[in-house]
């Protein structure tokens, strides 16, 4: 976890830092805005998970900091620590955006500890809900969808014969990572990938059964959603696509341009369509185990790399 601190306070910024190393934060401290955006904007693995930021800088405010970091990493936590009186601050044009919101002092340092911690590990300011296995379910996409080029092709047939089969006007596969979903095996549809709190898949993949929503205008989740609005769909149903270690990783999808419903009987035959990709899934995994070379001279599948037959 690292996280970043701006302050164009010298003195109050060395307070700050040293207050979060203490309690074994990694910190890395700048003094203007535009520092911090270059902090947020790198490549690497020095990903930052907590924004700590003043509210005053001479080159921006630090909720233009804050809806820059969410443009980045939208679940990067976000505290501002600043003498600013809150009822000075201008929140309008943060919207729904969730920021905790602490007065800087030394009496408060261990406050902002607590907060630094919970924040990143409650991951409780991301604008979408999360699956309790998060960490898991990510390692999980990471391993049995690698190749979300080879899974296109597979998914496309599947797709193809469940928009024919339920009679609605598309169906795809939404790949469900970290920021974003990605769509695989569209047909009626032309997708690339949406942002995850943009998505009904981000709520499907919750889900033990079948989610519907047979008009999207009507539902308060997705009534204002401008990006769904832009795709034209009005009815959506999905499945989990459950990787073999059980982590739901994607969500099987079927569209309509006009509300509808599905029966009883088709959200059972869905969850069979579900299952099918699940398997190529776990498939796909299994053959690019066996394309991984070897490691010390022994085979995944082998015992003592000494053994021999005969």
């Amino acid at each position: 976890m690292t996280v970043l601190c701006v302050d164009p306070d010298p003195d109050e910024r060395a307070a700050t830092v040293a207050a979060l190393e203490a309690a074994g934060l990694p910190v890395r401290a700048v003094d203007s805005v535009s520092a911090a955006r270059d902090a947020l904007d790198g490549d690497g693995d020095d990903v930052v998970d907590c924004l700590v930021t003043e509210h005053d800088h001479p080159d921006g405010t630090g909720l233009d900091l804050v809806a820059h970091a969410r443009e980045t990493a939208p679940d990067i936590a976000c505290v501002l620590y600043t003498d600013r009186d809150p009822a000075a601050i201008d929140t309008v044009t943060l919207g729904d955006t969730v920021v905790e919101y602490l007065q800087k002092g030394e009496d408060n340092h261990d406050r902002l500890v607590e907060l630094v911690e919970f924040s990143v590990a409650t991951r409780s300011q991301t604008a979408y809900p999360l699956p309790d296995d998060e960490d898991a379910r990510l390692a999980a996409l990471d391993r049995f969808a690698a190749d979300p080029d080879e899974l296109d092709a597979a998914f496309a047939r599947l797709t193809e014969i469940a928009a024919a089969t339920f009679d609605v006007d598309a169906a795809a596969v939404g790949l469900v990572d970290a920021h974003h979903e990605r769509f695989l095996g569209c047909y009626g549809i032309d997708i690339d990938r949406m942002d995850r709190e943009d998505t009904v898949c981000t709520y499907a993949i919750l889900e033990e059964g079948v989610t519907v929503v047979e008009d999207l205008h009507e539902d308060p989740r997705f009534a204002d959603n401008e990006t769904i609005d832009s795709v034209g769909i009005r009815f959506y149903a999905g499945v989990p696509v459950t990787a073999p270690d059980g982590s739901k990783v994607a969500s099987f999808c079927l569209y309509d341009f006009a509300p509808r419903s599905l029966s009883a009987e088709d959200r059972a035959l869905l969850k069979l369509f579900a299952a099918e990709a699940g398997d190529q899934l776990a498939l796909r995994g299994r053959l690019q185990e066996r394309e991984t070379p070897a490691v010390d001279g022994r085979d995944r599948d082998d015992g003592d790399p000494t053994e021999s037959e005969g």
